[in-house]
């Protein structure tokens, strides 16, 4: 009778703690259930307010820019309510130089882009060579003739994994990287001066650089003539007073004769500008980051 006892009282501590375990674990399924539920939630107000963030932030550039004859770095916009916080900034792509401006439509070479490119490796101290850049120009013309020094798909095949050349526009900078002579390292290294978006979508238009948000690399490539210093007094008298045409170069000492050649060239206004909006709420965060057209047309659209 002891015995059997002792057993009931054992098999009732027994079902006792597995009922405890299983509420337990209920209760743990149910609490992550409904984290999981807040934070797919909080994930999609987060998504939803930073592709507002990019509409917003094409609107404003589009006012802004309707009654002005320059475009100039703006600063970032912060807005905190309720519901979270969005940050949106803005920069230009026309103050780039265009890789796919090197090659024109017919297939021949864009010296004036050529050259820029070309100044701008060595300002960077890269040691580009002459082949690399007859590469990119093999690369983007639409035949597959090999240049003298350049390379087309023949060569590609021999890689490991075998590839074609694309014999057409670069779709982003990163593709840069395939071709012959651009190491990955090169080409991170020119990324922050270079752009693969044209002034008008779907149209052969050479790009023109805005001298208003080009860096100094770039405005230091944009002639032969001009030196650091000179650059250095581009962008102390637009912080100052924005260019709105490109015959106003020509009141910074040493830009008279180079601020002429540079009409057609150079702009003072933007076309293609990069919105990066981030919105958080609560412990969700969401980036969109779109390269539009004033227009509004999109080239490129990213969300992670």
């Amino acid at each position: 009778m002891k015995n059997e006892k002792g057993f009931a009282l054992v098999l009732t501590l027994v079902v006792t703690a597995l009922m405890v375990a299983v509420t337990t674990e209920l209760i743990h399924q149910v609490y992550v259930d409904t984290a999981l539920s807040r934070g797919f939630r909080d994930g999609q107000q987060a998504s939803l307010l930073a592709e507002s963030g990019i509409t917003g932030g094409l609107k404003l550039l589009q006012t802004t820019l309707s009654t002005q004859a320059y475009s100039s770095p703006g600063t970032p916009l912060k807005q905190d309510d309720e519901t979270g916080s969005i940050e949106i900034t803005s920069t230009e792509e026309s103050g780039k130089i265009n890789l796919n401006d090197l090659v024109d439509a017919s297939g021949g070479i864009n010296p004036v882009t050529e050259k820029m490119l070309k100044r701008l490796g060595k300002q960077l101290n890269l040691n580009i060579r002459d082949d690399a850049w007859s590469a990119l120009e093999d690369w983007l013309d639409s035949d597959g003739l090999p240049r003298s020094g350049g390379a087309e798909t023949p060569y590609y095949q021999t890689q490991k994994p075998p590839y074609s050349a694309r014999n057409g526009r670069l779709a982003t900078v990163t593709e840069l990287s395939l071709v012959r002579g651009f190491t990955s390292g090169i080409v991170a290294r020119l990324r922050p001066f270079v752009t693969v978006y044209p002034m008008q979508a779907g149209l052969a238009l050479t790009t023109q650089i805005n001298i208003n948000s080009a860096p100094k690399e770039v405005i230091i490539a944009l002639d032969d003539r001009i030196s650091d210093t000179m650059a250095e007094r581009v962008l102390e008298e637009r912080k100052l007073h924005p260019f709105k045409n490109v015959a106003e170069l020509s009141n910074i000492s040493g830009f008279g004769s180079i601020a002429t050649g540079l009409v057609g060239v150079a702009t003072t206004k933007g076309s293609v500008f990069r919105i990066i909006s981030i919105a958080r709420v609560k412990d969700s965060a969401r980036t969109v980051e779109a390269v539009l057209q004033l227009s509004g047309e999109i080239l490129s659209w990213q969300e992670y």
